[in-house]
């Protein structure tokens, strides 16, 4: 499998150096500000790609992936900021034919805690004096506030049932790689369920998995697709 990096910044590099683990050759890099940039998602050279790995910016997004797409090239996409551009990009995948995993978190761990938390939201809702609330936090540099995860996370919980508000908030500080609390607070008791990713390998090791998983399909697809959870 050859994989198109679009995007050379951390999490682009961390992937590059796993993709031999996941019988992976890297087929060149998409970045600009890299000295690894071959060129853009038009380039010839990237006629034998078959899944770009996406860990760029919304803007750089939103150019590459409809030309990348139409050439034939799967895709799977970490970067976050350009959901008002969803409905635009899914119909460029249906149009082009080929597959895409979408995700906020790449992290397994994540995936399967996504579920454990609207299992525990769809428990609650029916108890009406606990409230709840989501935290996360992570290192200084991410742009976007709450993380893509909070919000798919408060997803999770409204769609299995819980209609109270979600108080959400965000801290960007230092090198964290990525932590995420839910809490219900009752009368006396508060209960809490936590995730925090100790580096970013997790990451890097999820997009793998899902650029294997894609190569071949067709379709629009996110982590728990890949996981078997859907």
């Amino acid at each position: 499998m050859k994989l198109l990096l679009v995007g050379h910044g951390k999490m682009g590099r961390m992937v590059e150096s796993l993709a031999g683990e996941y019988g992976a050759d890297i087929a060149g890099v998409i970045d600009p500000g890299s000295p690894a940039h071959g060129g853009g998602p038009d380039a010839d050279r990237w006629s034998d790609a078959d899944v770009a790995i996406d860990f760029s910016t919304p803007d750089s997004l939103t150019t590459n992936v409809p030309v990348l797409a139409k050439r034939g090239i799967s895709l799977v996409v970490g970067t976050t900021g350009w959901s008002r551009h969803e409905a635009a990009l899914r119909q460029t995948i249906a149009d082009a034919g080929v597959g895409i995993v979408v995700a906020p978190n790449f992290s397994t761990g994540v995936v399967l805690f996504e579920a454990i938390v609207a299992q525990a939201a769809k428990l609650f809702a029916p108890q009406a004096e606990f409230g709840a609330f989501l935290h996360e936090a992570h290192h200084a540099a991410k742009k976007d506030a709450p993380s893509g995860t909070a919000l798919l996370l408060k997803q999770a919980m409204e769609q299995a049932g819980f209609g109270r508000p979600i108080d959400v908030s965000s801290a960007r500080a230092g090198f964290i790689p990525g932590t995420h609390t839910i809490g219900f607070d009752g009368p006396a008791e508060t209960i809490t369920l936590s995730h925090a990713a100790r580096d970013r390998t997790a990451f890097a090791r999820g997009a793998l998995l899902a650029a294997k998983w894609i190569h071949g399909k067709r379709g629009w697809f996110t982590m728990r697709d890949v996981l078997g959870l859907e």
